[in-house]
Order: structure tokens, then sequence, then C-alpha cells
């Protein structure tokens, strides 16, 4: 080993001095292939990446917001079917409901018949019994019609008799069967005997 002047080794080899100052590499980073770990990223992939993902085309954006539309409209077609169907289906029970229970009031009208017919002979035994019977049959939508001295008329009352009066008007003079409505429709018009 030489010695220079100044006692440094390698003085005379400025190139020599550098060298041994740098870094040297080891093994393990040469064998680093690119795209491993410790590699140079490719800077040149991942912005292109990066600008495709953050700004898709406008094309496909304006695709999505039809797409996006279309289902809402279907969505909102579909909420406004069921509400209807759902309203449908609760008018139709009621009048189904209303229907049945309407058949099973008229079939009861005959014992009505024969009980306005005994409180006729017998007020005091059948008054109450015939009295509760309306009460309960009014709570649900029954409704006797009450038609003495009224107007003639033929959607609630049938004329089974006619007698000559005073003026042009015709009358109910008499009811011979009562006439009933259930929740506002008539049920069994009455049976009257007229004049006018």
């Amino acid at each position: 080993m030489t010695q220079h002047h100044d006692g440094t080794p390698g003085a005379d080899n400025p190139d020599a001095a550098l060298a041994s100052d740098a870094p040297q590499p080891s093994d393990s980073d040469s064998d680093v292939a690119p795209g491993e770990a410790g590699a140079e990223p490719d800077t040149a992939a991942t912005d292109e990446e990066a600008a495709s993902d953050a700004d898709p085309a406008p094309e496909s954006i304006d695709e999505l917001r039809a797409e996006r539309d279309a289902l809402r409209d279907t969505l909102q077609r579909v909420q406004a079917d069921f509400i209807n169907f759902r309203k449908r289906s609760a008018t139709q029970s009621a009048a189904d409901i209303d229907r049945a229970t309407g058949r099973i009031v008229e079939a009861l009208l005959p014992v009505l018949d024969a009980a306005e017919a005994a409180y006729i002979r017998h007020p005091d035994e059948v008054g109450p019994l015939l009295n509760s019977m309306l009460a309960e049959l009014r709570r649900h939508g029954l409704e006797p019609l009450d038609l003495d001295g009224a107007p003639f008329d033929p959607e609630v009352a049938e004329a089974v008799a006619h007698e000559s009066g005073e003026g042009d008007d015709v009358v109910v003079a008499e009811v011979l069967r009562s006439g009933y409505r259930w929740k506002g429709t008539t049920l069994r018009p009455a049976m009257v005997r007229t004049k006018g």
C-alpha cells in the first residue's frame, strides 16, 4: 500500500478512494426483479390506471344514470300497483263480508215478520224480544223502512192495493209487511197499500 505525503491510503488513485467511499450493493438487492418488493414501481402504468378508475368515460356515466332512472320508475310502478292491489283487496273483502251478512239478515226476515205478527196479538210478551232483536240488527246495519204516510216510492215499496183519495199525490196508506234497508241498500221493499 502506497503512502502519500499526507499519510492517507490510496491518495495516489482518486478513483479508488471514491469507489471505497460509495456504498456497495448487496447480493440481495441485485436479485430483486422488477415489480417485486423493493423494485421501482412503474409510475406511468400506475398513473394511467388511477386516471381510468377516477374518471370513467362520460358514456358510461350516462348509461348508469339511465339505468338508475329506469330502475326507479320500475320500483315506483311496482309500489303503486301493490298499494292499488291492497286497496282493491280490502274493498273486495269488505263487500264480500257485507254480502254474506246481508244474506244472513235476509234469511232472518221471515223470523222478524213472525215476531211482528206475534207482537200485534201479544205486545207485552213479544215486544221486549222484538225490540231486542231489532236493536241488535240495527247495530250491524239493518234499518226498518218507515213509510207510513210517506210518498210512494217504488224503489222501497211494492203497492199491492190502491184506493182513491183526495189529491194527485200517491202516498202509502198502510204498511202490510215491513221493508228493510241493509247498509244503505234496500234489502227488501215494503209491501204497502196506497191511496191517491
